[in-house]
């Protein structure tokens, strides 16, 4: 179990979308491959997984030191070069994104 001892609140960025009709997953996946470097060196960056469920809903799911880290980033995504290809793999219909205070977490 990991437990934190800063005052301020990990938060977990959850974001879930389908793909626009003739976008494969192996596409969309060396698509989001392009935004590591940039996500692995923005501030507070902890974790980020990316998966697809049987109905074709896609979740990324990312992990920040806290809120305000996470917002700043939010804020900066859509400015880089691979946010347009992002763009426009996803069907903007079928995006939600939330910020939640991480409670607790657990790893191996």
């Amino acid at each position: 179990m990991t437990t934190s001892t800063s005052t301020q609140t990990a938060v977990a960025e959850i974001v879930t979308f389908k793909l626009k009709d003739g976008v494969s997953d192996a596409d969309f996946v060396a698509i989001s491959q392009q935004t590591e470097s940039w996500v692995r060196s923005a501030a507070g960056f902890r974790a980020r997984h990316l998966s697809k469920d049987e109905h074709g809903v896609w979740t990324d799911y990312v992990i920040w030191e806290d809120m305000e880290k996470a917002m700043r980033v939010a804020q900066e995504f859509e400015k880089q070069d691979f946010a347009p290809a992002i763009g426009g793999a996803i069907n903007p219909e079928t995006i939600s994104i939330r910020h939640s205070a991480i409670q607790w977490q657990m790893a191996s």
